[in-house]
């Protein structure tokens, strides 16, 4: 058992990463893995936690809370009746296999590794953010047949690496096959089921050396308990704040703000 002061400060660590994250979930639609996981690295770090197994914490950890956020927002969307269904059980299959083929990858991996692979990922996804134009488009319609049986798979590898859910791959994706921004966004939250709950058993499973107190396998009961509740307070807040004020320049703001996050992983993964 770890002393009171430690657990007092690792509950207000993840109290904070939580909140932050369901304001930025809420505001920017980019959804809060992308934050969890360096913010997650962060605070374990800080309370002395380390070690070649700990990213994989990281990503399973926040796995498990996109299965209830991501379920909770397609419940939600669905309600208005904006999710399409057509194309959520079209790629759904795809997505949750590349997911199951990401945990075996991850779980061969060790920290500096699977650093250096978020890190070149998260400045795609903030280039993206950044420079990308709302105008862009591959297609008239999400692609069937090869092309989805590459693309789907490829959604759910990659966003299992992140430790991710579906927004940060899948609204980018559908918005440049010409799906409107805001049918993309309540769709991806069932991209987000489809690649955390097939993965996440994957996570619980793992062999974890030394890992943060109370983790089962590579899920960090704490920080999950306690980001789910902080996100489900949070989140509207961000929903109220996007409805308030123009995101543009927000998401140009976080994107410069992701683009630090990455390069300062890149940095570590490097030894220095």
């Amino acid at each position: 058992m770890p002393p009171m002061t430690e657990i007092v400060l690792m509950a207000a660590l993840l109290a904070a990463i939580g909140a932050f994250a369901g304001v930025i979930a809420g505001l920017l639609g980019v959804g809060g893995g992308i934050v969890l996981v360096p913010a997650f690295l962060y605070a374990f770090g800080h309370l002395g936690y380390g070690g070649d197994q700990l990213m994989q914490v990281c990503l399973g950890t926040s796995l498990a809370t996109i299965i209830v956020t991501s379920a909770r927002s397609l419940l939600a969307h669905n309600r208005r009746g904006a999710v399409d269904w057509t194309i959520l059980k079209g790629w759904a299959p795809g997505i949750a296999v590349g997911a199951v083929l990401a945990v075996f990858v991850v779980s061969a991996l060790r920290t500096a590794a699977l650093q250096a692979i978020f890190g070149l990922l998260a400045l795609f996804v903030a280039a993206y953010l950044g420079l990308g134009g709302e105008r862009w488009r591959l297609g008239p319609a999400m692609p069937k047949g090869p092309l989805r049986a590459v693309l789907s798979p490829g959604v759910g590898f990659l966003s299992v690496l992140m430790g991710i859910g579906g927004g940060s791959f899948g609204v980018p994706l559908m918005s440049l096959y010409s799906v409107p921004i805001h049918r993309a966004v309540a769709t991806a939250a069932g991209f987000g089921v489809a690649i955390a709950l097939p993965s996440i058993a994957g996570f619980l499973m793992m062999d974890i050396a030394h890992p943060p107190p109370f983790t089962i396998g590579a899920v960090n009961l704490p920080a999950f308990a306690i980001v789910i509740a902080m996100t489900l307070v949070t989140a509207p807040w961000g929903v109220r704040l996007a409805h308030a004020t123009d995101p543009g320049p927000l998401k140009r703001i976080f994107a410069v703000f992701l683009a630090v996050v990455a390069l300062n992983m890149l940095r570590k993964a490097a030894g220095y």
